[in-house]
């Protein structure tokens, strides 16, 4: 096994150099120029050791031994005619999907096409500054995973990139444009087992972004100055107030109905450390507090909007009024205003 100091030629490239430092199962090899390029152990072949006493051993053995150097061969990637056209997915993959509150997330970056990708995988948290987490080459029709997310780790998550170049090495081949890929992120899903679905190339459920679908970039990142101006003319004109967060005020359009937000983000900033039993808690916590300053206001209705989710706090919700508060009326809000997750109640 190749160690920090050895010095290596690659099993699948032309290359080589010393090992400098090793991180998980990536040899960071630096080449004669100074450059270190991230590479697979196991791609790794020691061709000599940083031992002084090994090194002289060796080169004492070596004029009176005629040793036979094999020469690494090029790693010539299989083509498709489908892989022509870049298709880049990004998936987050629990290692325990059945303890989601505890389990650590691999980030894991699919290359399903005929060409190398020089990527760069970055987020970033509230500090609103970039942070990189991978930057190295994957090989064509290979999946490679770029970072691994712990627990503590995933609320500071709000945002993560992508910017790739694609290029074949020794043949002719069709340009592709370096795109930049960013995409928000809703960290609460990572502890909602509902969020994660089946994917065609993961063999168990992933919250899965498309980076690069036949080509074409799902998100790419850019600034239109003219909608820009126009985002900011239409913040200046006055607007309807939106619903309630984590507080009981009136909707104008309809004063006599309080619009209550029960979503977890909207009533607390992180939801570090957080189960979700503590989650329900805390949703419950608030609907009672609501409830109990209106319980006086007769035919005051209040919508509390708690998703459609897996009904676990509707449910909850559902029990507090029958134990609670029996003289109140409740029944599903509006699906045209409020969609499946609300529910009207009417103070009696």
């Amino acid at each position: 096994m190749a160690k920090v100091g050895d010095i290596v030629r690659f099993l699948n490239d032309v290359g080589g150099g010393k090992i400098v430092r090793i991180e998980n199962q990536y040899a960071f090899v630096e080449d004669e120029d100074g450059f270190e390029q991230p590479v697979l152990l196991k791609e790794c072949v020691v061709v000599s050791t940083d031992k002084p006493a090994e090194q002289k051993a060796n080169a004492a053995q070596a004029k009176t031994t005629s040793v036979e150097v094999t020469t690494p061969k090029t790693f010539v990637p299989e083509e498709t005619p489908e892989g022509e056209q870049l298709n880049i997915v990004v998936g987050f993959e629990p290692i325990d999907i059945k303890q989601l509150s505890t389990t650590s997330f691999d980030a894991v970056l699919v290359n399903d096409s005929n060409y190398f990708l020089l990527v760069v995988y970055a987020t970033r948290g509230e500090g609103h500054k970039w942070t990189t987490r991978y930057a190295g080459i994957v090989e064509p029709n290979y999946q490679i995973t770029l970072d691994t997310l712990d627990r503590d780790t995933i609320p500071n998550l709000e945002r993560f990139s992508i910017q790739y170049v694609a290029f074949k090495r020794d043949k002719e081949y069709t340009l592709k444009s370096p795109t930049a890929v960013e995409y928000p992120v809703d960290n609460t899903k990572f502890f909602r087992l509902h969020c994660f679905h089946d994917n065609p190339y993961f063999e168990t459920p992933v919250i899965a972004f498309d980076i690069v679908k036949n080509d074409r970039p799902i998100r790419p990142m850019f600034i239109d100055a003219d909608r820009l101006q126009e985002a900011m003319n239409e913040k200046r004109q006055p607007t309807q107030p939106q619903a309630n967060r984590a507080t009981s005020k009136p909707n104008q359009t309809q004063p006599d109905i309080i619009e209550v937000d029960l979503h977890i983000n909207q009533l607390v900033d992180t939801v570090a450390g957080m189960t979700r039993f503590d989650m329900l808690q805390c949703q419950l916590k608030e609907f009672r507090r609501v409830m109990d300053e209106n319980r006086g206001h007769r035919g005051q209705r209040i919508v509390f909007i708690h998703g459609k989710g897996e009904g676990v706090l509707r449910k909850a919700i559902t029990d507090e009024l029958k134990r609670r508060y029996p003289r109140c009326d409740y029944h599903d809000a509006s699906f045209q205003e409020y969609g499946f997750g609300a529910t009207m109640v009417t103070i009696h």
